[in-house]
């Protein structure tokens, strides 16, 4: 995980459900790049062909409720989302994120942005800044920080027990 990501924002509001960001009727989809095309299409069908490598998801609170599906943060990974930034998360789609290595940061700073924006996220110093202001997020647990490293669970277990490709 870079300690600084920085990239462009795409602002969402609050209640980003799981059925929005990867719709149901993309779940026979097994491939991520495959998935990726889908990325937030409930949401806007065009959404997928705006989504760029390095862009960061902002959205207020409770992004990811709804189903525990975790392609929703697989087709976000693998369309090359560097971060999400939100008010709160879903307990399960933080989790799934932090399987695919897809970083996380809770601050509620949707309000102050719009889309294009340019922020930057310092996990070392847990601060966001952004144009007009910074804010402070809360630390990620160490052990959450080193499978994020790792570029997710299945990766960093497969360091831990030494299993090459």
């Amino acid at each position: 995980m870079n300690k600084v990501i920085k990239g462009r924002v795409w602002v969402l509001g609050e209640d980003t459900d799981t059925d929005v960001i990867y719709p149901g009727k993309y779940l026979p989809i097994l491939d991520p790049v495959e998935m990726a095309k889908h990325a937030l299409e409930g949401y806007d069908p065009e959404f997928p062909s705006k989504l760029k490598e390095g862009d960061i998801i902002v959205a207020g609170p409770g992004f990811g409720i709804g189903s525990s599906r975790e392609q929703a943060a697989t087709c976000l990974k693998a369309a090359g989302l560097a971060a999400i930034v939100a008010g709160s998360f879903a307990r399960i789609f933080f989790r799934n994120a932090v399987n695919q290595g897809l970083p996380t940061v809770q601050a509620d700073i949707s309000d102050k942005l719009k889309d294009g924006d340019e922020i930057s996220i310092d996990f070392d110093k847990c601060l966001i800044s952004f144009p007009g202001g910074q804010v402070e997020f809360p630390p990620l647990d160490e052990s959450v920080q080193k499978i994020i490293e790792a570029g997710g669970l299945i990766p960093a277990v497969r360091s831990k027990l030494g299993i090459k490709d």
